[in-house]
């Protein structure tokens, strides 16, 4: 049995017909940048996300390097977040010239709360939360921690379209809110883009001018911006597949549930999430010992599987190069070594995972 990580072919195989249409008639318009389908696209992710404003983007990346710049981080300020991310995050910080300041992390791979406080100082900017995997963070202690120092939110919220706390969605809690459509998020284009949230309305508009070379119009440019916007093509295809989002998520949720019933938790850790967290599960990651020689085991028994992240990004050798705080992150270490991804598409099916859950069953028991 051949199980993929992914499933883009199959995807593409079920929507294929419906897709040609959509690029069709959008390459038959002349209208290939800044279309109505980018409009209608933030229509349906304001909704979604509950919040005033969507501003449609090429990248998740430059999300958060668009979102900081409207927030006015600059050179040597500092950005209290975590290592155990995708290097976007903190790269983001960096190319802005401000400084990333890594605090520690809980057993559910989330920033650990207690932590950040300590962090804070005259230089601290934002505190850039990271809902990693579709698991949103303790926020509202975080929040009191915001209004309390007066310092704004940034939501990395990359892998957490449709997730909430509390009933509350991602997206509505930071002052700025960034997510990425790469092909393998839960909503996903076939290539870059990403978009921004806020209920603030002059980084709105900032953001808005900055996504194309700072413009107010063909000739009029105030300040020099950038080429950040989402194209027309992609916002159709993430339209389209908006329709499919809730039952994707659920299917994903189907899927965490069976391996939850089927993993032997005496050799495995799994994050229990509690009630109040509504998790879409962009990924499904275990904490294992032998984490190496189970992934191998895996693979030669046709389990495709990945880790997020091998490499804490404090770790990195690009981190040697660049000014970073570090405050004590042994669970973030730690856990990179334990942490394994599971495969948790929604075109799984339960057979399959639970000749996942056997072998990782049987690797322990021998």
């Amino acid at each position: 049995m051949k199980i993929p990580y992914v499933n883009l072919k199959k995807q593409w195989k079920e929507e294929r017909l419906n897709l040609l249409k959509i690029i069709d008639r959008v390459l038959l318009n002349d209208n290939w940048v800044n279309g109505k389908e980018i409009n209608k696209f933030e229509d349906n992710i304001k909704k979604i996300c509950k919040t005033k404003y969507c501003i449609a983007l090429n990248s998740g990346t430059d999300a958060l390097t668009l979102g900081m710049h409207a927030l006015g981080v600059k050179k040597n300020d500092e950005v209290i977040t975590t290592s155990n991310s995708f290097v976007a995050s903190t790269a983001s910080i960096v190319h802005l010239g401000a400084i990333p300041v890594f605090v520690d992390v809980l057993d559910n791979q989330c920033i650990d709360h207690g932590k950040i406080e300590g962090a804070i100082t005259k230089k601290t900017k934002a505190i850039m939360i990271v809902h990693l995997g579709g698991r949103i963070p303790e926020i509202d202690k975080i929040l009191k921690i915001s209004k309390k120092y007066k310092i704004p939110i940034i939501e990395d919220a990359a892998q957490s379209i449709g997730s909430m706390h509390k009933g509350k969605p991602s997206g509505s809690f930071g002052e700025v809110s960034c997510f990425s459509a790469h092909p393998l998020k839960n909503l996903n284009a076939i290539g870059d883009a990403g978009y921004v949230c806020t209920n603030n309305k002059k980084i709105y508009q900032k953001i808005h001018r900055l996504r194309n070379h700072g413009q107010l119009d063909r000739n009029i440019v105030e300040s020099f911006g950038y080429v950040s916007r989402m194209d027309t093509i992609q916002a159709a295809i993430l339209n389209y597949r908006l329709k499919n989002l809730k039952t994707i998520v659920k299917q994903r949720q189907i899927n965490a549930k069976i391996y939850q019933k089927h993993l032997n938790q005496e050799h495995i850790y799994l994050i229990k999430d509690p009630k109040h967290i509504y998790n879409t599960y962009h990924t499904f990651v275990i904490q294992v010992k032998k984490r190496d020689e189970l992934k191998k085991y895996l693979e030669r028994y046709g389990v495709q599987t990945s880790i997020h992240y091998p490499v804490p990004i404090h770790l990195l050798s690009a981190s040697k190069k660049s000014n970073i705080k570090c405050f004590n992150l042994n669970k973030t270490t730690s856990q990179s070594k334990k942490i394994l991804t599971l495969p948790i598409n929604q075109f799984l099916k339960e057979k399959e995972i639970i000749y996942i859950c056997n072998l990782i069953n049987k690797f322990y028991e021998k």
